[in-house]
């Protein structure tokens, strides 16, 4: 049992997983490249731990936009299991430059610094470096740029047994997030509420009993692509 919860652990919280940096080629654009570009900034979520890449959420959330008619890029995904709001900053440091790139950027960030025991303070403050960066990166800057919620992993078989602890952990740091968002004025897209579905319809979990599924992330989706597609310029 100590070895199947130490398996879970490195699953979420220590960062040696999977990351993605999707080339975005806007600035090089021809009359037949994708006219719409997306920069999705998080953690294991963004990532998509423990789903193939087509079920990732920012590249469903793509796929949907497309359907609908916008010509989208590839998103950009800057994430990585287990990162915090400041591992997420090193990482925009690393991997973009200054210019306003992306018609849309997206921000989910903050499980890890609840699971490691992060103070909120600190949480706050990285997270507004997070937000300020994330707009400086939008071509429409806080218009541009959208959050969403930090789901609830108390409603999963690997969280189940602190389900209460954690659920009040994760309303709190999301409380802070959705104040940060409307301070700068960026919409914020509760999905907490479709994450503790989870034990109660189990395809909505992936298979290390941990992380959304791919039908999971689809039901967050569809619960924001209308108010995102109304971001895009036309």
């Amino acid at each position: 049992m100590k070895k199947l919860c130490y398996f879970f652990l490195s699953i979420l919280m220590i960062s040696c997983s999977s990351t993605s940096s999707t080339l975005d080629t806007s600035s090089n654009q021809t009359p037949e490249d994708p006219r719409y570009s997306y920069l999705a900034l998080g953690d294991s979520y963004t990532i998509g731990e423990s789903v193939v890449e087509t079920q990732r959420w920012p590249v469903q959330l793509a796929e949907q936009l497309r359907a609908r008619g916008y010509k989208m890029a590839a998103p950009k995904i800057i994430a990585k299991t287990g990162w915090t709001t400041r591992d997420l900053l090193d990482g925009i440091e690393r991997e973009l430059d200054v210019q306003r790139d992306y018609d849309l950027v997206s921000i989910l960030i903050g499980v890890n610094n609840q699971y490691q025991g992060k103070p909120l303070s600190e949480y706050e403050e990285e997270l507004r470096t997070v937000f300020r960066k994330a707009v400086n990166h939008s071509r429409r800057m806080e218009k541009g740029v959208f959050a969403v919620s930090i789901p609830d992993y108390g409603y999963t078989p690997f969280g189940a047994r602190d389900r209460e602890k954690i659920s009040e952990e994760i309303d709190r740091f999301n409380a802070v997030f959705r104040r940060v968002a409307e301070d700068f004025g960026v919409e914020f897209f509760n999905i907490t509420p479709i994450s503790r579905q989870g034990i109660e319809e189990p395809e909505l979990i992936a298979s290390d009993d941990l992380h959304p599924s791919g039908l999971m992330y689809s039901y967050w989706v569809n619960h924001f692509v209308n108010q995102v597609a109304d971001k895009l310029p036309q």
